[in-house]
């Protein structure tokens, strides 16, 4: 609560420093600190990260919104074609802060038919909340549903996107059915304990190309057993670059357009 305190001006900014000071500092929309979101993210949770499902998901109540056999998984759309997801923003965030979070949600708005709407008395709505890590679940899970976005590591236009696309139903890129065509897995690499993040889901891939662009594909070392060891290599092109550091790719936004029946003038973005 200290973060919101009415004090002077130098506790306040005291307080502003000891908040980020020893953590990652909130990185504007286009700085690029050389290191991918995913990794970016696993560094956020290192500490928490035997608590989540592929490094970043909270455990699922409902399937994947990818693979739902009655919708309910999606987020509604209205009449107007247009699908508001109600969201809350905890009171202990700073402006800036707030900002980064509100232009990441924008951004969906230019691209897609989703519209991230504050909550009024909505039932179903996500809640982002500044706790230790950056996670959320993938697809409405019904209820109020928390989003952990912390200051230390999680505001950055790029993370913040990662989640949000969880929310509206995706998994990461490397756990595609159709992955194996198009990626290897180096299980000799993966540290112990966390094969598990690196097995295929039952996903409806929508008629999309394999996208190693794809701000939910992890970076070539994610959750490797020895630091620089490759745990996912790109087939049959090796070099092939995978780990995004800046935003959605036009395959992500077609995906999106394409699961929530977004309107045609948006289904021609080139991929």
């Amino acid at each position: 609560m200290w973060r919101k305190m009415d004090c002077t001006l130098l506790f306040s900014i005291s307080a502003l420093l000891l908040s980020h000071s020893f953590t990652a500092l909130v990185l504007p929309s286009n700085q690029d600190d050389g290191m991918d979101i995913f990794s970016r993210i696993l560094e956020a949770n290192k500490d928490i990260s035997d608590m989540l499902l592929e490094g970043d998901i909270n455990l699922p109540k409902t399937k994947n919104a990818m693979k739902c056999l009655n919708d309910y998984c999606k987020w509604p759309k209205s009449s107007s074609g247009l699908v508001e997801v109600p969201y809350t923003v905890a009171s202990d965030y700073y402006d800036h802060e707030r900002a980064v979070i509100e232009d990441a949600m924008k951004s969906f708005a230019a691209k897609t038919c989703i519209r991230f709407v504050p909550r009024t008395n909505q039932l179903d709505y996500i809640s982002i909340v500044n706790q230790i890590g950056c996670s959320s679940n993938v697809g409405r899970a019904g209820g109020k549903q928390e989003t952990f976005l912390s200051v230390s590591g999680c505001i950055s236009h790029g993370v913040i996107q990662h989640e949000l696309m969880h929310n509206l139903g995706f998994y990461h890129e490397h756990t595609r059915s159709d992955r194996d065509q198009y990626v290897r897995i180096n299980w000799e690499n993966i540290a112990q304990g966390a094969v598990n993040n690196f097995k295929k889901q039952d996903t409806n891939n929508l008629n999309t190309p394999y996208d190693y662009n794809s701000i939910m594909h992890y970076g070539r070392t994610a959750f490797a057993l020895v630091y620089g060891k490759e745990t996912i290599t790109p087939i049959p092109n090796s070099s092939v670059q995978i780990g995004q550091r800046v935003e959605m790719s036009n395959i992500d936004v077609l995906k999106i357009n394409k699961l929530y029946l977004c309107g045609e003038d948006m289904m021609h973005i080139k991929s």
